[in-house]
């Protein structure tokens, strides 16, 4: 099967979450991503939890692997002078380069758009800073939870009365700013591939997470008033929320968009009779009654088996889920049958189930195809293969520390 970026290959200087899962993105797409890292100053990733009970290093990482399947990994000692040299030859191979240190740290090593565009007008350069490349803050570093809070996305989020929660994950790292990230290297690229000609790309973290809050965001600009938590309630819909179901901890969602919809999860509830009344019919009725209705709805569905009444309200027209766990989601029988998980061999973790890419081309094989490297672990490869080196060379300068 194809990959549709065989022809790309990414120099990429991204750690942490969204820069890595933005080239992780075009590597299960085929581009050959090559990771530059340090062991003097790994990847933060590569220390985070979860790891295998009782092994906890630079390789042992659950979140890392997560992030940087199909990816080879260069270690370079990027403060030593004699690395420059070594990444010039790198990006003669290379046509895409992505970053988001924090503004400064590229131009210090003198790896900044400006700086190499003289030589490579066909490269595309992406980089990714917290607050963008100017501006009072560009200097901040900043994480999936800071940007969320700084972009409002945690103020409405919760139960009334209750301090705002959040998202339960680092919402900005996984959905707006490598979805955003990688739209505009996809645009890029397909450019290139018409015109010949590159350009550079900057996606301020903080500004795509701000994208994606236009409700808020639209109710302050036309009404004055700020968005108040509201749990799992809606404005728009009711009932709306997860209701206990028969078992120690499961759990089913239910969403209800109109009149007709509610007089249909009434039947399938065996309560037609009660919610017939006046003051359940309509949604304005029902709003006022809110507490009511989600106590009665909970006295029917904690009796019954959460699949089997989530399938039921599905046949009658009315959105509905059962709530998944981590086992749920790694069994459900759509996503493997879909072929989205793969169990790959990893140097430290055994067998590792890595997901595939989110979206897919006809005809093309999108699904991981080797586990994310161990960190130096293609640096020989890289230097001997890509870059046609000598193994004299590599032993001088592994033994310098200036390659691991």
């Amino acid at each position: 099967m194809r990959r549709d970026l065989s022809d790309v290959t990414v120099l990429d200087f991204c750690w942490i979450g969204a820069g890595s899962l933005v080239t992780q993105m075009l590597a299960l797409h085929g581009a050959r991503v090559i990771k530059i890292e340090s062991h003097r100053r790994p990847d933060n990733l590569r220390l985070s939890p979860p790891s295998r009970p009782g092994v906890v290093n630079v390789d042992s990482s659950g979140y890392f692997a997560s992030r940087n399947a199909n990816k080879k990994s260069f270690a370079l000692n990027m403060n030593d002078e004699r690395s420059g040299p070594i990444i010039r030859d790198l990006l003669d191979n290379c046509s895409v380069v992505t970053s988001n240190f924090r503004p400064g740290v590229m131009e210090r090593w003198g790896l900044d758009y400006n700086s190499l565009k003289v030589a490579r007008p066909d490269l595309i350069y992406l980089s990714m800073p917290m607050q963008g490349e100017e501006g009072p803050f560009r200097e901040y570093v900043g994480f999936g939870s800071t940007i969320a809070a700084l972009s409002g996305l945690v103020a409405p989020s919760g139960l009334p009365g209750r301090r705002p929660v959040g998202t339960g994950t680092n919402y900005p790292d996984h959905v707006p700013n490598p979805g955003h990230a990688l739209v505009a290297l996809l645009a890029a690229i397909y450019y290139r591939r018409r015109t010949g000609r590159g350009g550079r790309i900057e996606l301020s973290q903080l500004e795509s997470t701000v994208n994606v809050m236009g409700p808020s965001l639209l109710t302050y600009s036309l009404t004055g008033d700020e968005p108040v938590t509201m749990g799992n309630r809606s404005q728009e819909r009711c009932p709306q929320g997860v209701f206990r179901c028969q078992g120690p901890d499961e759990w089913l969602a239910i969403s209800v968009g109109n009149d007709e919809q509610w007089r249909r999860t009434a039947s399938v509830l065996g309560l037609s009779e009660h919610f017939g009344l006046e003051r359940f019919a309509t949604f304005a009725s029902r709003k006022l009654c809110e507490d009511e209705v989600e106590s009665l709805i909970e006295g029917v569905t904690k009796e019954r088996d959460a699949r089997e009444l989530m399938l039921q309200l599905q046949r009658e027209g009315v959105p509905a889920s059962v709530v998944n766990t981590a086992a749920d989601v790694f069994g459900d029988e759509v996503i493997l049958e879909r072929g989205y998980w793969r169990s790959l061999p990893h140097g430290v973790l055994g067998d590792f189930r890595s997901g595939g890419a989110p979206f897919v081309m006809a005809g093309s094989d999108t699904g991981p195809t080797t586990s994310a490297p161990l960190l130096g672990e293609h640096t020989h490869e890289i230097w001997t293969q890509l870059l046609k080196k000598s193994e004299e060379q590599y032993e001088l300068l592994q033994a310098e520390g200036v390659l691991w």
